[in-house]
């Protein structure tokens, strides 16, 4: 069995079909890290299936879009295509869910709740937080400080 045919063979498992399945907004945090170590993709699904148990994963625009930023940050060809090669792999199976008109009003009236309080949330994270919000998803990310700012956001730490 080639690598590819195994990573999406476990993608394949973790998903589940249907309107009763249970979701999770990966952070770029959690993407970059693995990518950064080395990881395969494979090797990260299993560590993310480890931890979390059987759950559609899924990205946000905004957190594919921090991840994408260092394709074109690396300091070498090798690293680029390492890099674009890392999110080639997790695109194959892995949705991602857009920043639409209902996360927008969302985020602006947490943002602005928040903000009157004297909190200030990061923006991007404030916008993959909302964006798993308001699909009912929890957010799994090394980056705990700053999600649990986001009022109702369950988060995963990994």
């Amino acid at each position: 069995m080639t690598w590819k045919r195994s990573s999406t063979a476990i993608w394949s498992r973790w998903k589940i079909r249907g309107l009763d399945h249970v979701g999770l907004i990966l952070d770029s945090s959690v993407l970059i890290g693995a990518e950064r170590r080395g990881d395969t993709v494979e090797q990260l699904i299993e560590k993310i299936m480890t931890l979390t148990g059987d759950q559609d994963a899924a990205l946000s625009s905004v957190g594919l879009t921090e991840l994408a930023h260092g394709i074109y940050r690396a300091q070498s060809l090798e690293m680029r295509l390492r890099r674009q090669a890392f999110i080639d792999e997790l695109l194959r199976d892995l949705a991602v869910y857009p920043y639409a008109k209902a996360t927008a009003l969302l985020a602006a009236k947490i943002d602005g709740e928040q903000q009157a309080r004297g909190v200030t949330i990061p923006f991007g994270d404030l916008l993959i937080g909302v964006t798993a919000l308001e699909l009912g998803f929890p957010v799994l990310t090394v980056n705990v400080r700053h999600f649990r700012l986001i009022p109702g956001l369950q988060i995963v730490q990994i």
